[in-house]
């Protein structure tokens, strides 16, 4: 069954990218080719110290440990293939007395277009076990379920099935109670599709609202990972939204760089506004657009297309100290291509040669390559490629990424462009990660320096000073939950 779940998967991506099927340059099956150490030839500082000084450090985030999600293989009640959105629930779990109180609401298995599996991104409610220092998963925790999968959003975003991207937060706020604040898109984003809505706790009770747009944004900006900000500083800078969402869409059509509005979707009285709503939003971070301009400019610093920044949270310490952080996984190659895995090793391009309406190739400094590297190396219709399509980099690194909360407030006054603040510290977490993807996933997400898609949705516990984070992929599909505490 879980051989069946991945080939399920790569199916969708076929079609999604047009992606060759032989994987003849994957290293040999039972054995995972494992990421190069960090080496002094990438940079993953790219930063510069925060004007505030107001500002969590990386060295405050400690290493907790990892545990299991529970539950079996059987789509689409399965955590396999799923992780899209994780969210935090406070007063989740009641009867728990350890260290770590509350839940989580992980949704599963993705929903696969074109009628394949019309049901997937169901929602679960787990326990939050112990955490455990051990990367083998015969020796972890595993969580139980306190709600079981329900498809929440039935009935509704029905015309983005086609590789979802999903974002939760739960807020429980005097004006609508509590309710767990969804966004919803997906690869190819159709246009004037709304894309957020909200429901009820009670998971067989949903109570599905919405959905609505956030003002005139691009689609691909603004649906693919959500957090809730502190009440005072939303009402410092905001005019009162305390939900953030945003995107970052690879090939930067959504921005070269992660993205962030704060918005509020409630009427005064609490009740959900009409279907179609466009509500008003506050820019806090967005990046140029690859649609806007064809050049690497007014980006993140260190951006390179095939970054993914799939995770976000506001981290608050007990002394006042904030960070924005996102969570993903950042090409820091030499090079960056949309194409394939070079069969010869990391160090080699290969693009897509029939390609023409866009640079294919570029340098770490956003320069365009060297003729000599845009002449491809296979042809997919010959099924000779050794990967899926897609944006590629000679090397990939999970990291945490760290804003300054200043910066968004400036950006939120008019006082800083969108595009001006810049991360001011970067965390390698690759250290932790298990990175062992089922073999038959490969050629979706590549292998050792060259691993795509490590990292998913990210949730924190502003009470205990608790992030939790998804690795995909880690446990035969499955994703684990790995922990991280705020000192």
């Amino acid at each position: 069954m879980r051989k069946m779940i991945g080939f399920g998967i790569i199916l969708l991506f076929a079609v999604a990218t047009s992606a060759c099927a032989n994987q003849n340059g994957a290293p040999d099956s039972g054995e995972q080719a494992a990421p190069a150490a960090a080496s002094e030839d990438i940079d993953h500082s790219r930063a510069a110290l925060p004007a505030s000084g107001n500002v969590i450090a990386p060295s405050q985030l400690t290493y907790a440990g990892a545990f299991r999600l529970p539950g079996s293989w059987e789509p689409p009640q399965t955590f396999a293939y799923g992780g899209n959105a994780m969210t935090f629930r406070p007063d989740g779990d009641a009867g728990n007395t350890d260290n770590f109180p509350g839940s989580l609401f992980v949704m599963g298995h993705d929903t696969i277009a074109y009628g394949d599996l019309p049901d997937g991104n169901q929602v679960a409610e787990i326990s939050i076990p112990n955490p455990t220092m051990t990367k083998n998963l015969e020796e972890m925790n595993t969580a139980e379920f306190l709600q079981p999968f329900e498809d929440v959003t039935a009935g509704f975003f029905g015309q983005l099935e086609e590789i979802p991207k999903a974002g939760m937060a739960y807020l429980d706020h005097p004006a609508t109670g509590p309710k767990i604040h969804i966004t919803w898109g997906q690869h190819l984003q159709p246009p004037d599709t709304a894309s957020h809505g909200w429901f009820d706790p009670d998971l067989k009770n949903p109570n599905m609202a919405g959905s609505w747009f956030l003002g005139d944004q691009n689609l691909y900006s603004v649906n693919g990972y959500m957090f809730t900000i502190p009440m005072a500083w939303a009402d410092a800078y905001t005019g009162g939204k305390p939900l953030a969402s945003g995107r970052m869409r690879d090939g930067g059509q959504g921005g070269m760089g992660p993205t962030l509005f704060a918005y509020r979707p409630w009427n005064a009285d609490g009740s959900p506004p009409p279907d179609g709503t466009r509500l008003e939003e506050t820019t806090l971070l967005l990046y140029e657009n690859a649609y806007a301009s064809m050049e690497i400019e007014r980006a993140m610093d260190g951006y390179q297309h095939p970054d993914e920044w799939e995770g976000s949270a506001w981290l608050e310490d007990s002394a006042g100290k904030a960070a924005l952080v996102f969570a993903g996984t950042k090409a820091n190659g030499s090079r960056f291509w949309y194409g394939y895995m070079h069969p010869d090793g990391p160090d080699k391009v290969c693009v897509d040669q029939h390609v023409a309406d866009f640079k294919t190739c570029r340098m770490a400094d956003g320069s365009v390559c060297a003729a000599a590297e845009t002449q491809g190396c296979c042809e997919e219709d010959q099924e000779s490629c050794v990967s899926m399509r897609g944006w590629w980099s000679n090397r990939f690194d999970a990291e945490l990424i760290f804003y300054d909360p200043a910066d968004l407030a400036a950006v939120a006054g008019g006082a800083m462009e969108s595009w001006e603040p810049q991360p001011y510290a970067v965390l390698d977490i690759d250290e932790h990660l298990l990175l062992s993807a089922p073999e038959w996933d490969k050629a979706m997400l590549g292998w050792g320096d060259q691993r795509r898609y490590r990292i998913g949705a990210a949730a924190f516990d502003r009470g205990s000073g608790l992030l939790y984070l998804l690795e995909l992929f880690a446990d035969e599909g499955k994703p684990v939950v790995h922990v991280w505490r705020l000192e």
